[in-house]
């Protein structure tokens, strides 16, 4: 089984397919129901155990797409901004990308919407190590702190929560890529930054291998917000909406999955994207990149109850849409409100949320990954 084209995208070269003539998509709608082929853009440079896992790998590897008409492959990029450039160019259909990088984008008329929430729990928050004297955000002062990359949502995030603590992130601060994982850990440990500014589940990976640390508080004004949305190009949104229902349909019947037998989600992550092994074997990794799957399920799934209990999937509310913005315009991604109704269209939820949820928690909980 072909499991995906995977390649790396970089910000500039997506930069500059955007900036050439193709502003359609690389999805093939056409009539409802009819074959369609999609590509995926995962918003990282690196495969972990995170949407590409508990959306893409187990849809594929389950026929979720087939059963949908749809062949869908991946690109991987450098992180969010890079993620929708792809979508806007034309050489990807759907990304799942930081919603305020949408919100950034759509300021500047980049064309991409966004059609469903994933990520719903604030995942970033900052980390020392346990023996650092810094405790607060006020702390950072002439302090260096690591992002994934310059073009990814840690680096706004990180810009935010300075702010929030009265200081100038263009100034008192000094942003530094550091990727995630063992690069990450190393750059903390070995003193070339003194924080990090990641997600709870790169933190879970570092902590599986040895790695400890000393998380800050959240300031108040970092609560609610949405992360990850999924978000497709616009200008041919209305050609392309019934394959991106069904993209989007898959896609949470995965999700749904996951969340009930994340060690069988994690298990077919192998299997699609063996590359997460690094050379390992599977009964090595297991234990860790399964805990480290379910910290990325928790921020991905409702923050209360059981997957049987998991209410629609997607959905986004003004209020969280409004608070989005306002912490988009803290970060510096943005410069004043931007209409949501050129960032987000529900449109294609109700068709997205309808499938069998009590087979596929069936499926989950009798499933045995070879």
């Amino acid at each position: 089984m072909r499991h995906g084209i995977r390649v790396f995208v970089g910000a500039l070269a997506a930069t500059l397919v955007l900036t050439g003539c193709n502003s359609g998509d690389s999805g093939s709608g056409g009539a409802d129901g009819a074959p369609a082929k999609l590509t995926f853009a995962i918003a990282s440079a690196v495969i972990g155990p995170k949407e590409e896992v508990a959306a893409y790998a187990v849809a594929q590897e389950l026929g979720y797409y087939a059963e949908e008409n749809l062949t869908v492959e991946t690109i991987n990029t450098d992180g969010s901004v890079a993620a929708l450039q792809a979508v806007a160019s034309g050489s990807a259909s759907v990304t799942a990308a930081d919603s305020g990088s949408v919100l950034g984008a759509v300021e500047k008329n980049v064309p991409v919407k966004a059609v469903g929430g994933l990520v719903q729990n604030w995942p970033w928050v900052m980390a020392v190590k346990p023996d650092s004297p810094i405790a607060s955000g006020a702390d950072l002062r002439g302090k260096k702190i690591g992002v994934i990359s310059l073009a990814s949502g840690s680096a706004p995030y990180a810009r935010a929560y300075v702010r929030a603590a009265g200081l100038d992130p263009e100034k008192d601060v000094e942003l530094l890529p550091v990727g995630v994982g063992a690069p990450a850990a190393t750059a903390l440990n070995g003193g070339q930054v003194d924080a990090l500014a990641l997600y709870t589940q790169a933190y879970a990976v570092m902590e599986s291998t040895g790695t400890q640390l000393k998380y800050l508080t959240n300031p108040d004004s970092l609560t609610g917000i949405r992360s990850l949305s999924w978000a497709v190009n616009a200008r041919s949104f209305d050609e392309n909406s019934d394959a991106n229902t069904r993209f989007l349909r898959a896609s949470y019947k995965a999700m749904l999955f996951s969340a009930k037998n994340p060690e069988a989600a994690m298990r077919i992550g192998y299997k699609v994207f063996p590359q997460i092994l690094g050379g390992q074997s599977v009964e090595s990794r297991i234990e860790a990149d399964t805990k480290s799957l379910v910290a990325w399920l928790k921020t991905a799934t409702p923050a209360t109850g059981t997957p049987e209990e998991f209410p629609d999937w997607g959905a986004i509310s003004d209020q969280e849409w409004n608070k989005t913005m306002a912490y988009t315009k803290e970060a510096g991604q943005i410069t004043g409100d931007v209409d949501l109704g050129e960032v987000w269209d529900p449109s294609l939820l109700s068709g997205a949320n309808e499938f069998d949820k009590a087979a596929v928690l069936q499926q989950a909980g009798s499933y045995t990954a070879n």
